[in-house]
């Protein structure tokens, strides 16, 4: 997820408000995103306009590394989203899947000013300091201040006040505000210590079991150690999160695996440590930008160098720590994003993308590459100026300025999709018990099945990866079968070996370099991943 805006110029900022046109590559059967198997067909891998944003202005888009859904805001703070609805993340009042863009009715009396998209749930602030939510709320991830209905299918108030930013990782949400000793605050999933708070509320879900459960955080709740600065920028990955304090000092927190936290290990952090590269006489600047992606973190600092750290590359050792990233050196990167393992973003007239890509995400077109380990110029966007973008699972969205295009935007290709009534509609409470059910008879019958339905309501960790199967996005949704597990600084393991790579990537283990060993989360276990990559070669921009 990107962080904030930055501090712009009064041309730059004429632009933002002016809004633009937006344009989409990448995967849009949102049924199978993260699957098994690639639906070619239904992948645009060129940028294409969508029919319904023909003629709006829009100003800003989200999604995040876990998403299969995707946000728009345009410039009169209308709200609208599009993608996979399994569990109301669309804020509609129902479980249909939207391949067109739809306004978010129900939010059309708010100016909505930022939004922040997770895994199944969506977060908006409107310019009133006031934020709603919807979506999945079984970890409190909504902030509503109760977990008592699990899908909120319209938009709810969040319990924070003068809200000016939220962000969403895979199953929580992090609200800035502008209340002095609360400048940050979080509530959701707190496994890894993503919150901040210091713990991760593990306990076992009966006196008799080994089966962990994780306690919700359904009010947002401040970070207490950071009680004395000024957040202003924040971006969370899957598990963790980043954040930049008024003085140009980062923090990071949570899962630590392949070394996305940035401290030269690979334990997990329940408060927020400060990186030390980013210290002293390289603080960030107050343009800076930030993300991060499921398994990397990124941010510009002294003259914008791009800065990045974690998983890089497949075929390449971990970056431990932040380290420059030479192929965008002295460019000016105005706005850029992160996704499961794919990044985005628009430097001076250029729009470039690079990482691992499975559904035409970088937008390189029918004859281009579909990964680069390199940041690459996306071609048929070169010379236009990119006012945002945003970076989901198997898809990308960019805004770019229509002025001083001529008839460059007119040859783009234009996407229907599919109306509203042409896909399926049916409450994913039922869809998940049926699919739990199903899976639990496979694998063992018992007389006891209703009993252990009731238990996998609790927040059990057998149930949580459970939920992940049904949303059919857990393989990629964590970094390409990743998917987050106990760290090594907590020295605790469980289960088998290692799950292979989707689809084509198998170059790699994609386990890390293996300092001792390096957790990766199972869907029901977690091991001690040990393996090194290949050296990378550093490439040259390419102009």
């Amino acid at each position: 997820m990107s962080t904030t805006e930055t501090e712009k110029t009064p041309e730059e900022e004429k632009t933002v408000k002016q809004g633009g046109e937006l344009l989409f590559c990448g995967a849009t059967n949102w049924d199978t995103i993260g699957n098994k198997g690639a639906p070619g067909e239904f992948n645009l891998v060129s940028p294409t306009r969508l029919r319904p944003f023909v003629g709006v202005d829009i100003r800003f888009v989200a999604s995040g590394c876990t998403s299969c859904h995707c946000v728009a805001l345009d410039v009169e703070g209308r709200c609208y989203t599009w993608g996979r609805n399994k569990k109301g993340q669309l804020g509609h009042g129902d479980y249909l899947q939207r391949d067109r863009p739809t306004v978010v009715s129900d939010l059309l009396k708010h100016t909505v000013i930022r939004v922040g998209a997770g895994r199944s749930h969506t977060v908006v602030v409107t310019n009133d300091g006031n934020s709603f939510s919807f979506g999945w709320n079984k970890h409190g991830q909504l902030g509503s201040g109760s977990i008592k209905n699990e899908f909120e299918l319209s938009p709810v108030r969040c319990q924070v006040t003068d809200v000016t930013n939220a962000v969403c990782g895979a199953d929580f949400t992090v609200w800035l505000s502008s209340v002095e000793g609360s400048s940050i605050l979080t509530a959701g999933l707190p496994q890894y210590g993503q919150l901040g708070h210091g713990t991760d509320n593990e306990y076992n879900s009966k006196e008799s079991s080994v089966r962990l459960a994780y306690g919700p955080q359904p009010r947002p709740k401040a970070i207490a150690s950071l009680a004395g600065e000024t957040i202003v920028k924040v971006a969370c990955g899957t598990n963790h999160t980043v954040a930049v304090d008024s003085k140009g000092f980062v923090y990071t927190w949570g899962f630590g695996g392949y070394g996305r936290l940035g401290h030269r290990e690979q334990k997990d952090e329940w408060v927020p440590r400060r990186v030390e590269v980013f210290q002293r006489h390289n603080v960030l600047p107050p343009d800076a930008l930030v993300s991060a992606g499921s398994v990397n973190s990124a941010c510009t600092a002294g003259g914008g160098q791009l800065y990045m750290w974690g998983k890089i590359k497949f075929s390449s050792d971990d970056w431990m720590y932040p380290k420059p990233l030479m192929d965008l050196s002295g460019w000016n990167i105005r706005c850029m994003d992160s996704g499961s393992m794919h990044h985005f973003c628009g430097a001076e007239k250029s729009c470039i993308s690079w990482g691992h890509a499975t559904y035409g995400e970088l937008g390189y077109g029918p004859d281009g590459q579909k990964s680069s380990a390199n940041p690459k110029k996306v071609d048929i966007l070169e010379g236009m100026h990119v006012v945002s973008v945003a970076c989901g699972l198997g898809h990308s969205l960019i805004v770019v300025d229509r002025t001083n295009v001529g008839d460059r935007l007119e040859q783009l290709n234009i996407y229907d999709g599919k109306a509203s009534g042409e896909g399926s509609e049916e409450p994913e409470s039922k869809n998940l018990t049926v699919k739990k059910t199903a899976k639990k008879n496979a694998a063992k019958s018992s007389a006891n099945s209703k009993k252990r339905k009731k238990a996998e309501e609790s927040d059990s960790k057998e149930e949580e990866d459970s939920d992940h199967d049904d949303d059919g996005s857990e393989e990629d949704a964590n970094g390409q079968q990743e998917d987050e597990g106990r760290s090594a600084g907590r020295g605790r393991g469980r289960g088998k070996g290692a799950k292979k790579l989707p689809m084509k990537e198998k170059k790699s283990t994609g386990r890390g370099r293996g300092r001792g060993w390096l957790p990766v989360e199972e869907k029901k276990s977690s091991q001690h991943g040990q393996g090194s990559g290949k050296a990378g070669k550093r490439g040259r921009p390419r102009k």
